[in-house]
C-alpha cells in the first residue's frame, strides 16, 4: 500500500514515512493510491472478533511495512480493558427503536479521540525505536485531541509533544487535563485566539520544510492519516454490532468540526462497508453544514466563529474535507490544489455550485447534514436523561439532534458518542439542574498546578519557543534525516 498527496506531489510513500510526517510536502493531505474493498464474506468472518484483532485486520489492509506479528501485538497492547475500562472497547446500546449511541468515550481521557489516539502513541514509540530517531509532534486542539495526544505520548520514548490551544475556550475540565501534566516531554501553548489560528499554525510551521526538518515535526492531528485510519475501526464495530438485525446496512450521526471523524466514516464507506448515509452534524458554526446544502465552502474569520457550549466544534476551517473533495473530483490533484491552496488563500471560500460532482455527492457518498442549536442540545440532553436515564455530552447531543433529522424506519441510525459529560459539567448543569458524575481519578483537577505558555497567534512565535525548548534537549538523529 502506497500514499499519495491530495495536491499532486509526485511522491508516493509508505504507511511508516506518512506516520511520522504528517502533511505532505506540497501541502496536501496523504491519501491511500486506492481504497481496499472489503467484502460480505470478510465481514461475515470478522462479525465476533475482539476489537483489537478486529484493528489488527483492518490496518493489515492500509500497512505494508510493518511485519504483521509486531502490528498484531501494538494492537494488542493499545485496545485493553486496562486502557479502555472494559472489553467491550466501543459498545453500542439501542436507545429507541431505530436510534443506537456507540460508546467511544471510555478511554483514558474520557473521550473518543482516546480510541485513534492510544494506538498512535504506539505505531508512532514503535517507528521511532525501530528507526533510532526523535519526533517532535506538532498539534492544535479545540477541547480533546490535545489531552488525548498528551495522554498517549506522555512518557514515551523519542516523542515530544507540542499542543496549541486556543486561549480561554476550552472548558474547564478540559484546561486542567492538558495543562496539568507536568511531563518533561509535554508542552502545552495556549494561543490567544481561536481554533482555526492554531491550526493554521501548525500548518505554517508543517509547511517550513527547512524548520520541519532541522527540528523534526510531525502531526498529531487527524491530517495525519494514520490517525484518521484508526478511526475507520470503530465503524466497522457499530456496523457489526448493530447488523445483526440490519443486514441492508446503517447510519451513521457524526458530530464534527474538523472532518476527520467523518471523513474515517467516509473512508469505510469506500472501503465497501454498508452504510446507508453519513450524517454530518455541526452547532453553530456551520460551514460543513452551509457546504454540503450549498456547495459553497467559506471560511469564517475569528470574529465570526461563534464561542458555542459544544466547544470542540468551534472550527471555521475542517482540514480533512480536502480528503473527501479529492474523492468527490475523482481524485483530480490539479482541482484539489485549485480549490485549497489557491482559491481558499486568495478568496476565502470556493463554490462548487452547479458542479455536476457535487450535485452528485448525497447519491454517491451518502452524506447529509444539519445544525444544531445551545437550545437544541439542551432540549436533546434532557430527553435523553428522562427517556433513558442516560447523560450524553452536548458535542453527542449535536450528533442525537441532526440523526432524528434524517432517520429512515427501516435503517439503524448509529450516533458517534463524543465524549464523557463531565467534561462539560457547566452545560450538562444547565440542561439538568446537576452535575454530571465524575471519575474519582479526576476528582480535584481544576486546583492541580498548571504548566502552558500563552502566545500570540503567530507562527514565528511557536518556532522560536519550539527552538528555544530544543537548545535545552539532547536528542537522537531527526526522523527526517538532517
Amino acid at each position: 500500500m502506497h500514499y499519495v498527496s491530495t495536491r499532486g506531489h509526485s511522491g508516493r510513500k509508505q504507511f511508516c514515512e506518512i506516520l511520522l510526517e504528517g502533511l505532505a510536502q506540497d501541502g496536501g493531505l496523504y491519501v491511500p493510491e486506492s481504497y481496499p474493498r472489503v467484502d460480505d464474506a470478510t465481514l461475515k468472518a470478522w462479525r465476533n472478533l475482539p476489537y483489537a484483532s478486529l484493528a489488527f485486520e483492518i490496518l493489515s489492509l492500509y500497512v505494508s511495512d510493518i511485519p504483521p506479528a509486531d502490528l498484531k501485538a501494538i494492537c494488542d497492547k493499545t485496545y485493553t480493558s486496562e486502557v479502555f475500562g472494559s472489553p467491550d472497547i466501543a459498545p453500542l446500546r439501542r436507545l429507541e427503536p431505530g436510534l443506537y449511541l456507540q460508546g467511544l468515550s471510555n478511554g483514558p481521557t474520557l473521550a473518543f479521540k482516546d480510541m485513534a489516539m492510544q494506538l498512535l502513541g504506539n505505531l508512532l514509540e514503535y517507528e521511532l525505536a525501530r528507526r533510532h530517531e526523535d519526533l517532535n509532534v506538532l498539534g492544535a486542539t479545540s477541547g480533546d485531541t490535545g489531552s488525548a495526544a498528551e495522554y498517549a505520548m506522555r512518557g514515551k520514548k523519542g516523542v515530544r509533544v507540542f499542543m496549541l490551544s486556543p486561549r480561554g475556550r476550552m472548558s474547564a475540565f478540559q484546561q486542567a487535563q492538558m495543562f496539568s501534566l507536568q511531563d518533561d516531554n509535554i508542552h502545552n501553548i495556549a494561543i490567544d485566539g481561536v481554533f482555526d489560528d492554531c491550526q493554521d499554525i501548525v500548518k505554517r510551521v508543517s509547511g517550513d520544510l527547512e524548520f520541519k526538518r532541522r527540528y523534526n515535526i510531525g502531526a498529531v492531528n487527524s491530517i495525519n492519516w494514520a490517525r484518521l485510519v484508526a478511526q475507520v475501526i470503530y465503524y466497522f464495530s457499530g456496523y457489526l454490532q448493530a447488523s445483526e438485525t440490519a443486514p441492508e446496512g446503517v447510519s451513521f450521526a457524526v458530530p464534527s468540526g474538523n472532518f476527520g471523524n467523518i471523513c474515517a466514516g467516509h473512508v469505510a464507506r469506500m472501503m465497501g462497508l454498508p452504510i446507508s448515509r453519513l450524517v454530518l452534524a455541526t452547532n453553530e458554526n456551520d460551514v460543513l453544514d452551509e457546504f454540503f446544502r450549498t456547495g459553497v465552502y467559506r471560511v469564517r474569520s475569528r470574529a465570526d466563529t461563534r464561542e458555542t457550549s459544544s466547544p470542540s466544534m468551534d472550527i471555521s476551517k475542517a482540514s480533512n474535507l480536502e480528503r473527501f473533495v479529492f474523492d468527490l473530483l475523482g481524485r483530480d490533484a490539479r482541482r484539489t490544489k485549485a480549490l485549497f491552496d489557491d482559491q481558499l488563500s486568495e478568496r476565502g471560500l470556493f463554490d462548487l455550485i452547479g458542479d455536476p460532482d457535487f450535485a452528485k455527492a448525497a447519491a454517491r457518498f451518502g452524506l447529509r447534514s444539519g445544525k444544531s442549536t445551545h437550545a437544541d442540545r439542551l432540549a436533546a440532553i434532557r430527553d435523553i436523561w428522562e427517556r433513558y436515564n442516560t447523560t450524553i455530552d452536548p458535542h453527542t447531543a449535536d450528533g442525537v439532534t441532526v440523526a432524528r433529522m434524517h432517520m429512515s424506519p427501516e435503517v439503524p441510525m448509529i450516533v458517534l458518542e463524543t465524549a464523557q459529560p463531565i467534561k462539560f459539567a457547566a452545560t450538562i448543569k444547565e440542561a439538568l439542574g446537576r452535575e454530571p458524575d465524575r471519575p474519582r481519578r479526576f476528582e480535584g483537577i481544576e486546583e492541580l498546578p498548571r504548566r502552558v505558555k500563552v502566545l500570540p497567534a503567530d507562527a514565528r512565535a511557536v518556532k522560536s519557543y519550539i527552538a528555544e525548548i530544543m537548545q535545552g534537549t539532547t536528542s537522537r538523529k531527526p526522523a527526517f534525516g538532517s
